[in-house]
């Protein structure tokens, strides 16, 4: 019997709270492809399937990472260098999760099952990626960048089509804008990094030249946004709600500069959260008005 306590701790390694990134995205686009009818069973499916899918993914990212973990003043504090989590705990939780999302994907039905081995290898391969390449933050995005085309295709019964393609403008947008801000946040580590051998934007090219190289992300995933928005025939509410989170992507950047990373929790966090919640917000508004 897990204890409350020790949940939490599980909840704290897999940062439970960051599901927040991608699952509005999943959510908009599966009621997009739906035509804003909620399916409760085929709802929860797709929640509980991305779900456990980024649980999976993150707890085996924690047991990979363990002892880079430890050697790292910003991450020694995590619950398996700590010893608040066993790896052996970290690397249960991997296989169980994984379990229920591949369950989940059963239950979805049509290609969602078959999809979903490739899908977790390359979730968890994004784990060992920086030891071996400067673009893990791409594949970090495309990892959460999946999420919009899995939840259009649960929602049409797992049968691939050509509306598969609309989704994928908003994954593309989704893969970018992860995978700028991921660049701003490895930025705190890229003294580390270059003295552990690990890959990364900021030690391949400098610090500066990568956050002017995540601006360029961050504008791309604005003009998909707003893409998506024209090919599912969203108007003018959704577009405000665009236009507003290119603002909120224009102050996360003011927030660092390459001399100044004190409020790289702020710029990662809220601001990014901000982004997928308002933006799934106005494409709901914009669906249902």
């Amino acid at each position: 019997m897990v204890s409350p306590s020790q949940t939490g701790k599980y909840l704290s390694l897999i940062k439970f709270s960051h599901s927040v990134f991608a699952l509005p995205f999943a959510l908009m686009a599966y009621l997009l492809a739906t035509g804003g009818e909620l399916r409760p069973q085929v709802l929860a499916l797709v929640v509980l399937a991305m779900v456990a899918a980024r649980s999976a993914a993150m707890a085996y990212n924690r047991f990979a990472d363990r002892e880079l973990d430890a050697a790292n003043p910003r991450t020694a504090g995590r619950e398996i260098p700590s010893g608040q989590v066993s790896p052996a705990g970290a690397l249960l939780l991997t296989v169980l999760a994984s379990l229920v999302f591949i369950t989940s994907t059963w239950f979805l039905g049509g290609a969602c099952f078959w999809l979903s081995f490739p899908l977790l290898a390359f979730l968890l391969g994004y784990s060992h990626s920086k030891r071996f390449t400067a673009w893990s933050h791409l594949w970090l995005g495309i990892a959460l960048g999946l999420s919009p085309p899995a939840a259009w295709l649960a929602a049409e019964g797992g049968e691939v089509g050509l509306s598969i393609l609309q989704p994928l403008v908003l994954g593309l947008g989704v893969s970018l804008w992860v995978a700028g801000f991921d660049i701003l946040y490895s930025c705190q580590d890229e003294d580390f990094d270059r003295n552990y051998g690990l890959h990364s934007l900021p030690v391949r090219i400098g610090r500066t030249a990568a956050m002017r190289l995540a601006k360029f992300f961050h504008i791309g995933a604005v003009l998909c946004f707003a893409g998506f928005g024209f090919v599912v025939g969203l108007g003018p509410i959704y577009l405000s709600g665009v236009t507003l989170c290119a603002g909120f992507l224009v102050y996360e950047h003011r927030l660092v500069s390459p001399g100044e990373l004190g409020r790289i929790g702020a710029a990662f966090f809220t601001m990014n959260a901000i982004v997928s919640l308002v933006l799934m917000s106005f494409a709901v508004l914009d669906l249902y008005l």
